[in-house]
């Protein structure tokens, strides 16, 4: 019988949905499954891109553990794709290979000043407080006030755990360095921008309201914002998620506490809308003095267009919540306009003239861009996979398919890589590290560390 040798590079969900999605598909050949992982963990995005203090949607971690718990893929953790192995070696081992490797930078923003000390992009900031190894250990919230720029799930992260209070992340597995950060903030208020209006706003209820449940801190939201045209009307009487959302905003209208009437918490959470930032200025030495946004209102459509009104805020950071960005890889076409790899529905498409490139598939945010729950991350796997089985006559033919040949590969190049059951062993560690202090767990931080528990040393 014909066996498929498949290499996937990134084991977060895209990446695991894949693997478990091929190997219970039907059809007339074996399957043998390699995630390669560039950090000595798996689960990507989930592990490393929410917010400690949401551990429901960790839960999601439980059904990957179930998938790579069954036994019938292989792990390769602390591998980095381009350096430790290459398309070259995949092609000479593989029959194909699934790219799932997310979008962890920041997509720009083209306005004067933003490059400013102390404007930050999201995402570095979500990889601090998540402890992602390969970021700095510090993390300066010495601003007073701060804006954050978006109105997706990841700006009310942000939002959120920079006005939240350290003590409260203690029943999380918020990093021991990131607490100790946090309790150190001179943060008293946060600025939320959007550009669009309440009832454009990409967010979900869910987010939203947990907002609303911070401890000592106040939600102040300006009634100018809330004069709603007839398609926000509209949006609020049809769609029940937008309904919900006017709902929680409407109950902080009616607070005493909101539209600065005296709130008596230590920290205030802003919410801006139809607000569209300008430039950023800057003080004497460079640092973040002030956002200058134009007041926008709504076009009819849905949309914002602007007034020509200009304001400004005088804050000491910003952060830019406005969209994660892929990264290209070594070997790989790349699309630099939209961050993604050019495909056709999973199939990888050479950049110049569009022709399938045998042998490479993407699926996941590489394949669609930043846009999604997980819920699309498994329909998107399941179009790839199905490419993949039809494929069969245009897979690569290694010269060595062989299990052992890529362990020898990468003892010979002293790539010090993690397998499950390394993962295993650091995952038990992080558990034993929050028992005594009654949590879930303490994650581990330092990459060196991560690879020593890993591997047993």
């Amino acid at each position: 019988m014909t066996k498929l040798r498949l290499a996937i590079v990134g084991a977060g969900p895209a990446g695991i949905y894949a693997a478990d999605l091929l190997l219970k598909a039907e059809r007339k050949f074996d399957v043998s499954i390699d995630l390669f992982e560039q950090l000595p963990a798996p689960y990507g995005l989930v592990r490393y891109g929410v917010a400690p203090d949401h551990p429901r949607i960790k839960g999601i971690i439980n059904a990957l553990r179930d998938v790579l718990d069954r036994g019938d893929i292989r792990l390769f953790g602390n591998v980095r794709f381009g350096e430790d192995i290459t398309l070259d070696d995949l092609k000479k081992h593989y029959n194909a290979v699934i790219f799932a490797t997310g979008a962890i930078r920041d997509t720009s923003l083209d306005i004067p000043g933003i490059d400013a000390v102390a404007s930050y992009g999201a995402a570095d900031y979500v990889s601090w407080f998540d402890g992602h190894p390969d970021v700095p250990r510090e993390w300066p919230l010495d601003a007073a006030s701060v804006a954050v720029l978006g109105n997706g799930n990841v700006a009310l992260d942000v939002s959120r755990m920079l006005a939240k209070h350290a003590e409260d992340l203690l029943v999380t597995e918020v990093p021991e360095n990131v607490y100790e950060g946090m309790k150190s903030s001179a943060v008293t208020d946060v600025h939320v921008f959007g550009r669009r209006g309440p009832a454009q706003v990409k967010f979900t209820p869910l987010e939203l309201r947990e907002l609303g449940e911070l401890r000592d801190v106040d939600m102040v939201v300006y009634d100018e914002d809330f004069d709603y045209d007839d398609a926000a009307k509209d949006a609020v009487a049809s769609n029940k998620q937008v309904m919900v959302i006017d709902r929680i905003l409407q109950s902080w209208r009616k607070l005493d506490s909101v539209n600065n009437a005296g709130g008596t918490a230590s920290r205030r959470l802003h919410l801006h809308f139809w607000a569209r930032p300008v430039e950023v200025r800057t003080d004497d030495s460079g640092r973040v003095a002030a956002l200058v946004y134009e007041r926008t209102q709504p076009d009819g459509q849905g949309g914002a267009i602007g007034t020509g009104e200009m304001r400004e805020l005088p804050i000491q950071a910003l952060y830019r919540a406005i969209g994660y960005f892929g990264s290209p890889l070594p070997g790989v076409p790349f699309d630099k306009k939209h961050g993604v790899i050019p495909n056709r529905e999973g199939q990888v498409l050479a950049k110049d003239s569009n022709e399938k490139v045998p042998g490479i598939y993407a699926t996941g945010w590489i394949k669609r861009g930043p846009v999604g729950l997980i819920g699309h991350t498994k329909s998107d796997a399941m179009e790839t996979v199905r490419h993949i089985i039809n494929d069969q006559g245009s897979w690569w033919h290694p010269e060595d398919p062989s299990e052992e040949a890529i362990p020898a590969l990468l003892e010979e190049r002293d790539v010090k890589w993690t397998d499950l059951d390394g993962w295993h062993r650091l995952d038990e560690h992080e558990i034993a590290l929050g028992a005594p202090h009654e949590r879930a767990r303490v994650k581990v931080v330092p990459r060196d560390e991560m690879v020593r528990v890993s591997r047993g040393e």
